[in-house]
């Protein structure tokens, strides 16, 4: 049985070997993990499909083209039978030699060892001799200087503290993205905090009915992506994109959320979210962190999107400059929540903020309709409960 690279979507050609699990020759069983792919939008893994004989035809690191053959499967040699019949026989251990041959073994060995050392002291004995070497002019043997030794290369010394590592096709893809959206947009970012007691408070007192209801924890995410779907609504150039010398307004809200894996960030995208319940949100949410943990994402989950939010705040940011995300418009960063003094009412009070900050491409979304977005995520994420209400 041949083992293909499958296709992945239309707007993908080749794809690198990232990783065998299983070595050459090696036996399998069905639905064993062979290897993982790499491509520059997600990686992906083969199963085996039957029990067989694992033969490799492309190593580790090499890109081939989509439908390309990277290995055999052998199909009825080895497999389950083939694991029993191994480590029964690693049970019995190994057969032991006949004591003639044992003591042989033994004795040739020490001999060996002997002459090695008999031959070792003659060699050192010599070695002054030749060290010294007779001095100019006869007489005495100068005694031997040692050389001072050379200074190594700076190229021999920084090999030795660095290691190099191509990059993979994802994180090729990530980069390149990331430089576009600097060359190719008029990026601009705004920032504003937002006050969370009344998020924080709706979740304390209602976090745990919230949970047994619908077998989901209730995050912050949720709260964003609302207030986010609500915005968008009322300012839809935040929600367009350029094409060419036209700009699409988009009637729906498809909001990427930015999930950060091994491998790189990637962001899967919630579908329709303007008509998603909260716990449709977090289950969404919870579904794609298990795929990007699990290494099965597809490439669907990833197309589209009109917007995205990323939450820098799980890392312990305190305030950065979301980059956007082409051809979107804007990108929502959420950042860490901190009890902080804000006046209120003409006191100074402590409260949960939060720093948001709105990057935008200026060639379509102006400074006004950037701040009154961002002014109005802040209004809905302060006042929970009327966005639950659709106030």
């Amino acid at each position: 049985m041949e083992l293909k690279v499958p296709e992945v979507g239309e707007s993908i050609f080749e794809a690198e070997i990232g990783k065998w699990h299983k070595k050459d020759g090696e036996s399998v069983k069905k639905d064993d993990l062979l290897c993982e792919l790499e491509t520059d939008k997600i990686s992906l893994e083969m199963n085996a499909e039957a029990d067989g004989v694992l033969h490799i035809k492309v190593q580790e690191g090499e890109t081939v083209k989509i439908g390309a053959v990277i290995g055999e499967l052998e199909e009825g040699a080895g497999g389950a039978e083939e694991e029993e019949k191994r480590a029964a026989e690693a049970g019995q251990g190994q057969p032991k030699e006949k004591p003639g041959k044992a003591e042989k073994t033994a004795k040739s060995a020490k001999a060996e060892k002997e002459k090695a050392a008999e031959k070792t002291k003659e060699t050192t004995a010599q070695e002054p001799e030749k060290a010294a070497g007779p001095a100019a002019g006869g007489g005495k043997a100068a005694p031997a200087s040692k050389a001072p030794a050379a200074p190594r290369p700076a190229p021999a010394r920084d090999a030795e503290r660095t290691t190099r590592q191509a990059m993979s096709p994802l994180r090729r893809r990530i980069a390149e993205r990331l430089l576009a959206a600097r060359q190719q947009t008029a990026m601009l970012t705004t920032f504003n905090e937002a006050d969370l007691s009344r998020i924080l408070a709706l979740r304390q007192k209602h976090g745990e009915e919230f949970q047994k209801k619908h077998g989901i924890k209730l995050g912050f995410m949720s709260f964003f992506v609302k207030a986010a779907s609500e915005a968008l609504s009322e300012i839809p150039e935040v929600n367009a994109r350029i094409d060419g010398d036209d700009i699409v307004y988009q009637n729906f809200y498809d909001i990427g959320v930015a999930i950060g894996g091994e491998k790189g960030l990637v962001v899967p995208v919630l579908r329709d979210t303007d008509r998603m319940h909260f716990a449709d949100i977090e289950r969404g949410i919870a579904d794609f962190v298990t795929k990007v943990q699990e290494n099965k994402l597809a490439l669907a989950d990833l197309e589209g999107g009109t917007f995205t939010i990323s939450n820098g705040g799980v890392y312990g940011s305190l305030l950065s400059t979301p980059i956007l995300n082409p051809p979107q418009s804007a990108v929502l960063g959420m950042h860490a929540i901190q009890q902080r003094p804000v006046v209120i009412a003409g006191e100074i009070v402590i409260r949960p903020m939060m720093y948001l900050a709105l990057s935008y491409d200026h060639r379509i979304v102006d400074g006004r309709q950037a701040v009154t977005f961002l002014k109005r995520i802040k209004d809905l994420v302060e006042a929970p409960e009327e966005m639950l209400l659709e106030l």
